[in-house]
């Protein structure tokens, strides 16, 4: 794609700086662009790569415009214009009509202006909504619905009764509603029984769902996730979770069953949320935490060892098996 400077500008309601004609063919890094492409200047420690940069226009807050020597345009949050103008040069390609290998059940309600690629499986009773696009190999179940122009990508799971609002994004290998993980022992004869996963999954408007991350289908209460969620890669949503409107989940987190999180939270990766907690709005939780508590009060919480030099880490070990008599052996200097 090709356009200039103004175009962008105007489409996107910005400040041209400087030769508004200036050709724009892509975007990239500051210290990766090259003639024709646009860059972006995010924080204020990238200034030297702004200085060396070779991009022929560069997006800056107005705070950085005393640092720019050629053309630009002007946003008041670079990271979010490049988030609109990035879809400018998205070349992502998909399927388009109805592919013959795929299976449609007779029941099943599909639009006509809908994408199906090979081998997708759409059992009784789906309904999919106009503008959808299933990516190769997707399966969905009985009474799943697809809201409009949501996209799910290749080999996506959707099991039975699970609902999907308008312009989601579902990547791909990502599992929505298999069964939670729902067991009671029976001392009677010393084996876990089963517990059915009666309820479904429920995701609103405007969620995406990264590449094999699984969501469980609940016991006692559907699963929901809020509108605009977002959720990374390899993911786990126990049965039951619900997560509220505009909240982003790291990769590789684990949420357990029956927890819920309210809006506008930040989870960080690899984050491990034990069952049955209430988290309040717009909570951070850093990476690698293990959440054992509800939370009640917004704000950022940690936990975990951040990383150290080896031999440190090891002497702060050994102390640490020490920790309680010494302890103990303060406690009786102190009495």
């Amino acid at each position: 794609m090709e356009t200039t400077l103004s175009e962008i500008g105007r489409q996107f309601d910005l400040r041209v700086v400087g030769d508004g004609q200036t050709i724009i063919t892509g975007i990239a890094a500051l210290d990766q662009a090259g003639p024709g492409e646009l860059s972006f200047l995010f924080s204020a420690k990238y200034r030297r790569a702004l200085e060396q940069t070779q991009a022929s226009a560069v997006v800056v807050a107005p705070e950085d415009l005393h640092a720019l020597s050629g053309p630009g345009l002007i946003a008041e949050r670079p990271r979010l214009a490049w988030a609109s103008i990035a879809g400018l040069f998205d070349t992502s390609e998909r399927w388009q009509g109805v592919h013959p290998s795929a299976v449609i059940d007779a029941s099943a309600t599909v639009s006509p202006d809908v994408v199906i690629g090979p081998n997708v499986v759409i059992r009784a009773g789906v309904t999919v909504a106009p503008g959808v696009a299933l990516g190769s190999g997707v399966v969905l179940g009985e009474n799943v619905s697809i809201g409009v122009d949501s996209e799910i990508h290749a080999n996506v799971v959707i099991y039975h009764d699970v609902k999907i609002g308008a312009r989601c994004t579902v990547h791909a290998g990502a599992v929505i509603g298999a069964d939670g993980f729902g067991y009671e022992f029976d001392p009677g004869d010393g084996t876990l029984k089963k517990i059915p996963q009666v309820y479904s999954v429920l995701i609103r408007d405007d969620v995406d769902i990264g590449a094999g991350t699984t969501v469980d289908r609940g016991a006692l209460t559907h699963t929901e996730i809020g509108q605009g969620v977002k959720i990374d890669n390899q993911v786990q949503i126990g049965h039951g979770v619900k997560i509220g409107p505009n909240t982003a989940v790291s990769g590789a987190t684990a949420i357990a069953g029956s927890t819920r999180i309210g809006a506008y939270c930040l989870i960080g990766g690899a984050v491990g949320i034990v069952d049955q907690l209430t988290i309040c709005d717009r909570v951070e939780i850093s990476a690698m935490s293990l959440v054992t508590h509800s939370i009640d009060q917004p704000g950022r919480y940690s936990s975990g060892t951040g990383l150290m030099p080896g031999k440190q880490w090891r002497r702060n070990v050994a102390v640490f098996k020490r920790l309680d008599d010494l302890y103990r052996r303060l406690r009786r200097l102190e009495a």
